[in-house]
């Protein structure tokens, strides 16, 4: 992860595992302890933790801790910036197939005169 300020790499690397995709998901409804967001995952507590250090250290979850209770809010700014970043490919290969769709056409009219 990066040494300063979370990055766009640090994004898509932490959503590169469906585990913490789910804990991402999850958080989107709202705050939730550690144990409640471990519950739906069969794998040991400290594993899960490390899921969770991940998404903290890429920007995407922060914890406050009450007592014993440890809660996990998910922070959208990271998101909204890969959200930004995917639209602008979306927009860039949209344009890309339109014009290779005109040159198809262009190619199949071109063939269809005598």
């Amino acid at each position: 992860m990066s040494a300063t300020s979370p990055t766009l790499d640090d994004t898509f690397r932490a959503l590169a595992d469906p585990t913490r995709r789910a804990v991402v998901h999850a958080l989107g409804r709202g705050p939730a302890s550690v144990s409640e967001l471990a519950r739906p995952f069969e794998m040991a507590l400290p594993s899960f933790l490390q899921h969770l250090k991940v998404l903290e250290e890429a920007g995407l979850v922060t914890t406050a801790k009450s007592g014993r209770v440890r809660t996990c809010s998910l922070r959208r700014e990271p998101l909204a910036s890969a959200e930004t970043w995917l639209e602008a490919q979306r927009g860039l290969w949209t344009q890309r197939l339109d014009q290779l769709d005109a040159f198809v056409l262009q190619l199949k009219h071109d063939e269809e005169r005598p």
